[in-house]
């Protein structure tokens, strides 16, 4: 989730009806991510949607804690592993090079909504702001890190980054280029800016639960974990450029880190 889709350019492949099935393919696994997505939002911040959180039937803690882990690990090994080079060099021995990326999409989406489902509620309240002016002002932030997300991957291609652009090209029959290096907007100011949006969005909780927290925490470090694999791979993709860039621009918080 950085400045650029690393790929080489994809030309069309397969007859009509093969571009038609890869069009279906990308067009259902963005819809799934999009409900995903939404979904994560209301999870997360414990609105509208029918189980949150912090909803559901108490557990014992320690069995809690275990689903909890094995969840997030899950989501975290699928989305960090499939996003590597070596995994997608024998993926697309499998499957089409066009339909990678909707098959990473579908997969981490798939392995989000285990998480939802799943997931096991540690009710204690860590903190809460009583204070309704500065709840509204907690629930804000979280509003903007959502927004943080969403706009930036349009900065940087939010089709293709998740797989459309690349299923309707090959719909056409046009070829995808290959991917550039870039830094528009938010990415002058941080590296990883849709990582920075999810851990606001995390951790502005007027009310924060043991089950919040546990999230929070676990996702935070996963994030760290991810920057480090996901910038192995761009400094091997753009070299000197990636690492200029890395040496002038903040990796979440400008003039801090």
């Amino acid at each position: 989730m950085t400045i650029m889709t690393e790929r080489r350019s994809v030309p069309p492949a397969g007859g009509a009806l093969a571009r038609f099935a890869g069009l279906l393919y990308g067009m259902t696994s963005y819809l799934i991510f999009l409900g995903a997505f939404l979904y994560a939002v209301g999870f997360v911040s414990g609105l509208i949607v029918p189980k949150t959180i912090d909803s559901g039937t108490p557990t014992p803690p320690i069995s809690a804690i275990v689903t909890n882990l094995i969840l997030l690990t899950v989501f975290a090994v699928q989305h960090s592993g499939m996003a590597r080079r070596g995994f997608k060099r024998v993926l697309t021995d499998f499957v089409p090079p066009v339909i990678e990326r909707s098959t990473y999409v579908l997969c981490a989406s798939l392995a989000l909504i285990l998480v939802f489902a799943f997931w096991q509620p540690l009710p204690t309240v860590v903190w809460s702001a009583t204070h309704p002016p500065l709840a509204m002002a907690i629930t804000s932030l979280a509003a903007i890190g959502w927004l943080i997300v969403l706009y930036s991957t349009f900065l940087i291609s939010h089709f293709e980054l998740f797989g459309l652009k690349q299923v309707a090209l090959n719909f056409v029959g046009r070829a995808l280029p290959a991917g550039n290096f870039r830094t528009p907007g938010l990415y002058r100011l941080v590296r990883h800016p849709i990582y920075l949006g999810f851990i606001i969005a995390f951790w502005a909780a007027p009310t924060m639960t043991a089950g919040h927290l546990m999230f929070a925490l676990v996702t935070t470090a996963y994030i760290f974990v991810g920057i480090t694999l996901e910038e192995r791979d761009l400094v091997a993709a753009f070299g000197d450029q990636y690492r200029r860039y890395r040496g002038r621009v903040a990796m979440l918080l400008p003039r801090i880190f």
